[in-house]
């Protein structure tokens, strides 16, 4: 994945810029990435990078003219200034530019223009200081670990696992909130030592000091904002909307759209720049053509681009064992073994266009969605000890949870759970989504203190820039206008398959699992899924995959890890592969977990 390494001190036991070309090698996976090294040894430092080749970071290091500033960024940043054809000036092509806003600006305010998801590195000769930061938000993450005498930071944790073998182990903590929560809370790692820089970071590091731990940005300065009523929020919701938009089609000419048949996509199409000829793309699944599909594909032709199917078949299950061992290793198990699916759709994205453009956010930004929760596990699976540290994980999360729910939604949420899935997106292409800009953001915080943006006011929204759009329903089979007797009998059909759907995978009690087994027969599954979703794991474990899930979980080094009751592993894999139990989310995380064992612990 693409990213910055490096090491600041001088507490290094080895050669640093050998040391620091080892990171670099470890996060070079990828046939179409560059990368480099740099070193500054005047201030004790030594940094190394990887990105796509022909990308926004595709110029570093970048200098200014006089030799004494250097800046390693890695992410992009949406300027203000983008014209309403989505084009900008060459000089926000790249990351070139962003030396000189330094120059002129300051370290703080220049880190308060930042508009995106990134990591950097400012080298300043002239005071003698580099400034490591992160964007607001935390999703351009970097991993620290901090000794007396110097400070190791990389973008993906097994950079510094390949140079500090201290580090090869799990931490008990880390890994039960990730089993109970699907993530990592409080920016902890899976890794004992290991931590994540907070969102809005500037670590200001001199030789021979402290490093100097700041916020350029705090979340308080956006609650703080007055409150805007009904009507004014909602004009100004679409000319901000209309406003930020063309910004995230720079570089059109290699851009495509993740479309769905859901509300997000099909605002970014009703307010797109005029005269693009983006393809749209959505992910299919193996059993029949989802609403999302044929939805997706009708939004396309009125908007007058073309349309691709990115099918999830056979070949995807037989690859599966390579692509989840994949997804581990680049999301460094932050992403369960689920992420096999993303890196597989997204790989193939990328020979449509090297950039995707996705609605991603928009319902958890303007709508206020909450897209993790602890979950209940099969408690007579783990060790005594570790029942207790999932107890505690719930705890943590019902404390980070209280307070603004956008805030939580934006600055945990966003950092701590769907870092993940964007760290694969990310191995694979470049993804943006218009619903993280700033000024979206900021904005949302000033909805209405009763409710969020409601489905009926951004499908008002989409008609008023495009009245067919306005005309088709949703997924779900929400539309803007008032409906018919028979449409709401339609929308409800759409939500009640969309709800049996969930049941019959990952959500499936376990009485009805065993219904379902005694009638397997009749193949039930053909009839719910795949009308919403493209991947379905239940399913698989059960069948196709169920030699792999074997394999891995009744192996004797899985069984002895300290945190597995061996016999209540192989009695969870034996009830889900005979059908009549549900252990999909336990298989997920079970696997993930001996996955990072012998990948990022035990082979570096």
């Amino acid at each position: 994945m693409p990213g910055l390494v490096g090491i600041i001190g001088n507490g290094s036991p080895g050669e640093p810029r050998s040391e620091v070309q080892r990171m670099v090698d470890s996060m070079s996976y990828e046939p179409f990435y560059t990368s480099g090294v740099c070193s500054q040894e005047a201030i004790g430092l030594h940094a190394g990078w990887v990105c796509h080749r022909g990308s926004f970071s595709d110029c570093l290091p970048i200098w200014n003219q006089a030799g004494d500033i250097c800046l390693l960024f890695s992410g992009e940043h949406f300027a203000e200034g983008a014209d309403a054809e989505g084009s900008s000036a060459a000089s926000e092509e790249n990351a070139s530019a962003l030396v000189y806003q330094y120059e002129e600006m300051g370290t703080t305010e220049f880190l308060q223009s930042l508009n995106g998801w990134f990591s950097g590195l400012v080298v300043d000769l002239r005071e003698r200081k580099c400034v490591l930061f992160t964007d607001r938000y935390g999703l351009g993450r970097v991993y620290v670990h901090e000794s007396p005498a110097a400070c190791w930071f990389a973008s993906e944790a097994k950079a510094l696992l390949k140079v500090l073998p201290g580090l090869r182990r799990m931490d008990p903590l880390g890994l039960s909130e990730f089993f109970s929560c699907g993530c990592v809370l409080q920016n902890r790692t899976l890794f004992a030592g290991l931590s994540v820089l907070p969102g809005g970071s500037a670590w200001t590091f001199r030789p021979g000091r402290q490093p100097q731990k700041e916020l350029y940005f705090r979340c308080d300065s956006w609650e703080q904002q007055p409150r805007l009523d009904a009507a004014g929020y909602s004009v100004q919701l679409k000319e901000t909307f209309a406003r930020v938009l063309p910004r995230y089609f720079r570089r059109a000419a290699r851009l495509g759209i993740s479309t769905t048949g859901g509300i997000d996509s099909r605002m970014i199409l009703a307010r797109a720049p005029s005269g693009g000829q983006q393809t749209c793309y959505t992910f299919a699944g193996p059993y029949r053509e989802s609403r999302d599909v044929r939805l997706a594909r009708q939004v396309a032709k009125i908007c007058h681009r073309s349309h691709q199917t990115i099918p999830v078949g056979q070949d995807f299950l037989l690859e599966f064992p390579s692509l989840a061992e994949k997804a581990i290793y680049v999301s460094d198990g932050a992403m369960d073994v689920s992420g096999s699916i993303d890196l597989y759709v997204n790989r193939l994205a990328r020979e449509i266009a090297p950039i995707r453009l996705t609605g991603n956010y928009g319902s958890e930004i303007l709508r206020g969605n909450i897209a993790f929760r602890p979950v209940s596990l099969q408690g007579e699976l783990f060790e005594p000890e570790f029942r207790r540290l999932l107890r505690s994980a719930q705890e943590t999360y019902a404390h980070e949870s209280q307070g603004s729910q956008l805030s939580f939604v934006a600055f945990k949420q966003l950092p701590w759970h769907h870092y993940a899935k964007l760290a694969l997106e990310q191995s694979q292409l470049t993804p943006r989504s218009p619903y993280l800009d700033n000024e979206l953001v900021a904005l949302a915080y000033r909805a209405p203190a009763d409710r969020a943006a409601t489905d009926q006011l951004l499908l008002a929204i989409i008609a008023q820039a495009n009245p067919q759009l306005g005309e088709i329903p949703t997924d779900r089979g929400i539309v803007s206008h008032r409906v018919s007797l028979t449409a709401y009998a339609r929308r409800l059909f759409q939500e009640l398959t969309f709800k049996a759907e969930y049941t019959y995978d990952y959500g499936m009690p376990q009485w009805l699992a065993k219904l379902d087994h005694a009638l397997a027969r009749l193949q039930l599954e053909t009839s719910f899924l795949g009308h919403h979703k493209f991947h379905h794991f239940r399913v698989w474990y059960r069948d196709q995959l169920h030699g792999y899930v074997k394999d891995v979980l009744l192996d004797p080094k899985t069984r002895s890890r300290p945190y597995f009751r061996g016999s209540a592993l192989e009695d969870m894999v034996a009830g889900h592969i005979r059908g009549d139990c549900n252990y999909t989310v336990e298989i997920h995380r079970a696997l993930t977990c001996e996955l990072v064992q012998r990948q990022l612990i035990e082979q570096q």
